[in-house]
């Protein structure tokens, strides 16, 4: 594992892609995704809210990716290629662009994640059964952990069918070693009312619990306080029940006189708020959607509650690590990680993300507090020294067989030039896995621009298939 190529609370707007591609391997501890749905609507932030001018269209069509995304996934990942191109079959263009485009994407993430790491990918059912095909493939169907079912809203009285109140996250890990922190759900008011019925006067609820051994303990067979030992003795030790006495908290049965009563048995107090819930499963209904008067709320379309990402963070990380958020929006995930002590890093296409993250976290953390808001794209700094780039063109010319890497046509070694497929002005390394051959004419034509462009243009001068 590496050190991040970036300081802490950074913010950078711009293509997280293009970003994503400069960051160092294996730097991020956790990841939080919230990207477009694939919802066919348009989402705009009201006039006059914190958020106004956030907008977005979430419908997609393959005119809005490169073409040039569908060769490089094929050459990384045919099995990914595969299952994009069987959504495009059964549910249309339209969902194979919107894969297309996150498949690039949890590429990179997946490089990103250290092996002890874990990802959240929030989504609704319009595209969570391929989003889930799409992780398997990327990460593993053995590293898939769970789906996590929220409830974000209430049923609507005019619904034609069952209600969509749902969101899923869908939860996988890197490896099999991950960071977690069991949580644990609230008690309900009716297990409370039933359990906790007792009080100190303080308004600290305790319920009784004994205090006499199971077994048969011949070394806990003591008098206490005029108490006879048990049949079976005590569950504690005389030390241990000294401490418990001085901290208040063990029960002793009186007479109405205020005598004690030793022909009953001494009990243990055990206090609701010493005490968790049951372990939490992965049906969340107890975090409500932000509402129209809630504090936090900034008018940002999709905005999502800050309990449902202190939730996440809190069980899937711990104090110090590094929590990524690539579709960063109005920075939530970001605010939720300052809060809980934990390192953050955000990319967003729109500036006003990085407005938005400092008036939240100002909010929350004080008036000077500040955020590195960045739109270059960083450099890698985990590959080591690396020798000129230029040493490497004998080794490339016997891996591409003396094609091009653009045209695929052969030519002679003397007629080729290097270049770098993630140009150095996005980032890209002088490692050989960025260097390609390309003939005089295809390096031309790719120029400074990505290599997806200038696949595309190729397939559009029918150059490549």
């Amino acid at each position: 594992m590496s050190e991040p190529n970036w300081p802490n609370r950074t913010l950078w707007t711009g293509d997280n892609l293009d970003v994503m591609r400069g960051m160092n391997s294996e730097t991020i501890d956790l990841i939080y995704l919230d990207p477009p749905f694939n919802s066919n609507r348009d989402y705009a932030a009201p006039i006059g809210s914190e958020a106004a001018g956030a907008a977005f269209k979430d419908t997609w069509a393959l005119s809005d990716v490169d073409e040039a995304w569908h060769g490089e996934i094929a050459d990384r990942d045919p099995t990914l290629y595969a299952i994009i191109d069987a959504a495009g079959h059964s549910h249309g263009k339209g969902m194979k662009s919107y894969l297309i485009m996150m498949a690039v994407r949890l590429l990179e993430m997946r490089r990103l994640l250290k092996p002890t790491a874990s990802i959240y990918l929030h989504c609704d059912p319009t595209a969570s059964h391929y989003l889930k095909t799409l992780l398997d493939a990327i990460l593993g169907a053995g590293n898939f952990q769970n789906e996590i079912v929220w409830k974000r809203t209430t049923t609507h009285s005019d619904s034609k069918t069952w209600s969509r109140v749902s969101d899923s996250l869908l939860f996988y890990s890197r490896g099999q070693h991950i960071a977690w922190n069991t949580p644990h759900a609230p008690h309900s008011d009716e297990y409370i009312a039933s359990k906790y019925k007792y009080d100190d006067g303080d308004g600290r609820l305790y319920t009784l619990d004994n205090m006499t051994s199971p077994n048969p303990r011949p070394n806990m067979m003591y008098e206490w306080k005029r108490f006879p030992s048990p049949p079976k003795g005590w569950r504690y030790s005389q030390e241990t029940m000294g401490g418990l006495d001085q901290e208040g908290k063990i029960w002793y049965p009186t007479f109405k006189d205020g005598t004690l009563d030793t022909s009953r048995r001494p009990r243990l107090k055990r206090y609701l708020d010493e005490m968790k819930g049951g372990v939490m499963g992965n049906i969340w209904s107890d975090i409500s959607p932000i509402n129209s008067q809630a504090k936090e709320r900034i008018g940002y379309p999709t905005q999502k509650p800050l309990a449902l990402l202190d939730r996440i963070i809190e069980t899937s990380s711990n104090p110090g690590d590094v929590v990524f958020d690539p579709f960063c929006g109005c920075a939530t995930a970001c605010v939720a990680a300052e809060r809980l002590q934990r390192r953050w890093v955000g990319i967003d296409l729109s500036p006003l993300a990085a407005r938005l993250v400092n008036s939240r976290l100002r909010d929350e953390m004080g008036l000077f507090f500040d955020v590195s808001h960045r739109s270059d794209i960083p450099r890698r700094t985990d590959l080591g020294d690396l020798p000129n780039y230029r040493t490497h063109k004998h080794t490339l010319y016997g891996r591409q067989e003396g094609l091009c890497s653009g045209c695929r046509v052969m030519f002679p070694f003397r007629n080729f030039t290097i270049d770098h497929i993630i140009p150095q002005s996005r980032g890209g390394s002088d490692h050989i896995d960025n260097l390609q051959l390309l003939c005089g004419a295809c390096n031309s034509t790719k120029g400074s621009g990505s290599q997806e462009a200038f696949i595309a243009k190729l397939v559009q001068q029918e150059l490549r298939t």
